[in-house]
């Protein structure tokens, strides 16, 4: 990710803060609409995002084409994102998804956990091959994936965790769905001013252990922590932390490789 878009993430960002009282799962879906306008027509999205244009025509633009459309919320930040400069014209639609996503983070009531459903979700998709390849099919049409997510999730995920699926399935943009589900997860755990930290081990994980490992990582990473968990036999003992592109491992598997690898 380049810097300019880096930059141009935290603007939009900001405006989806500043319209808090205004989010709601609407507005997440109607981000999602406009990503997927702008990343289908290259007309659009060169217009919306040409680094060269004036900032003011293409506000301009924006309200013209889609005043009366959307919320004002979801035209506040689809006008943020078009005065600032991306890295790459594409990130615009990378970024509208982003804000997508936060904005039904953000509205989500205080008792829903969409982090855990969308690791619930990513949990099911690894276990059955078949759901898997016919979420990630490119001959597959879109409308026939959001079908299947729609019919998988029916009273078993809330409305906020399908639409932010449907939107992965929707368009992948070269993701794999198993991808597309951990970024939406650390999405989420950032909105909520958090670390996502996926703790594989042997055996299940009592409260203690899992309050000492937060202890350790909230200290580490200076953010508060929510725990993906997972139970992989394999390990045999110790545990396998990751946290974005850190794996802190102290399996005993791997620590018995370790020594295999000395002894040879």
């Amino acid at each position: 990710m380049g810097s300019a878009t880096r930059e141009a993430l935290t603007a939009v960002r900001d405006t989806l803060a500043q319209q808090a009282g205004a989010v709601d799962l609407t507005v997440g879906e109607e981000l999602f609409s406009l990503a997927r306008l702008l990343g289908s027509s290259t007309q659009l999205r060169g217009a919306v995002a040409d680094p060269t244009a004036d900032a003011s025509a293409k506000e301009a633009l924006v309200d013209r084409a889609f005043t009366g459309k959307v919320s004002g919320a979801a035209l506040a930040t689809l006008r943020t994102a078009a005065v600032q400069r991306w890295s790459e014209p594409g990130d615009i639609v990378a970024g509208l998804e982003e804000a997508g996503v936060r904005a039904i983070a953000q509205s989500a009531p205080a008792s829903l956990s969409v982090s855990d459903e969308l690791f619930e979700v990513g949990r099911a998709v690894s276990s059955d091959a078949q759901l898997e390849l016919a979420l990630r099919s490119k001959l597959a049409a879109a409308d026939a994936k959001v079908g299947v997510v729609e019919r998988l999730l029916r009273g078993k995920a809330s409305d906020q965790t399908t639409a932010i699926v449907r939107q992965l399935v929707h368009d992948p943009r070269g993701r794999s769905i198993r991808e597309s589900l951990r970024w939406a997860q650390q999405v989420v755990a950032d909105q909520k001013q958090a670390v996502l930290a996926t703790v594989t081990s042997a055996q299940r994980l009592g409260s203690a252990q899992l309050d000492r490992l937060r202890t350790v990582l909230t200290a580490r990473y200076g953010k508060a922590v929510s725990f993906n968990t997972v139970i992989d036999p394999t390990l045999i003992g110790g545990l396998r932390v990751r946290v974005g592109d850190d794996v802190i491992d102290a399996s005993v598997a791997t620590r018995l490789a370790d020594v295999r690898l000395q002894l040879i």
